[in-house]
C-alpha cells in the first residue's frame, strides 16, 4: 500500500475533488486538477490498486427516507477474549441499521452509530437483536438531537 509520503499533491487534489463529487467525468476531474485524462485516470487506478480509494458511493437524505433517529449505543463487554470480541464483530456486519461500528478505549467497549425510522423501531432492534449480540453486558444508546456536522470528506 502507498504512504502518504508517496501521495504527491496532484494525488491530493484528485481525492479531494473526487471526494466531492465522485461522478466527475475524467476530463472534468482533469480539468480540475490540472491534469489531462490519461494521466488522471492512471493516477485513479493507482489509488484504487493502492487501496486508497476504496470505493464509489452516493449519500443519501435520512430523513427524506424517513429514517428519522439516529443514536450511538456504547456497548460493554462479558469477556474481552479474541473468540468473543470476533463473534460480536461479525454479528454486528449483519445488522443494517449499524452504520457504523468502532472498537474503543476507555469505559465501553464498542460504540455502534444506528440509524432507525423511530423509537420504536430501536426498541424492537434492542431486544429482537443487540442484546443478543455475543458477549455484551450492557448498552448505553445517546440519542442525536440535532446533527450539527456532517461529512465523509478526509481532511487532505
Amino acid at each position: 500500500m502507498t504512504s502518504t509520503s508517496e501521495i504527491d499533491e496532484y494525488d491530493r487534489k484528485i481525492l479531494r475533488a473526487l471526494q466531492e463529487n465522485a461522478d466527475y467525468s475524467m476530463a472534468e476531474l482533469g480539468e480540475k486538477v490540472g491534469l489531462s485524462h490519461t494521466p488522471c485516470w492512471r493516477r485513479i487506478k493507482r489509488l484504487e490498486a493502492d487501496g486508497i480509494i476504496l470505493n464509489r458511493v452516493t449519500l443519501l437524505d435520512r430523513h427524506k427516507l424517513n429514517l428519522n433517529v439516529s443514536l450511538l449505543a456504547q456497548i460493554s463487554m462479558t469477556k474481552h477474549d479474541q473468540i468473543t470480541r470476533q463473534s460480536f464483530e461479525l454479528a454486528v456486519l449483519d445488522i443494517r441499521e449499524i452504520v457504523e461500528c468502532y472498537s474503543t478505549s476507555g469505559e465501553k467497549d464498542y460504540v455502534l452509530k444506528i440509524v432507525v425510522r423511530d423509537l420504536a423501531e430501536y426498541e424492537e432492534l434492542l431486544k429482537s437483536k443487540l442484546l443478543s449480540l455475543p458477549g455484551v453486558a450492557s448498552i448505553s444508546s445517546n440519542f442525536a438531537l440535532r446533527q450539527v456536522k456532517y461529512t465523509t470528506e478526509l481532511p487532505l
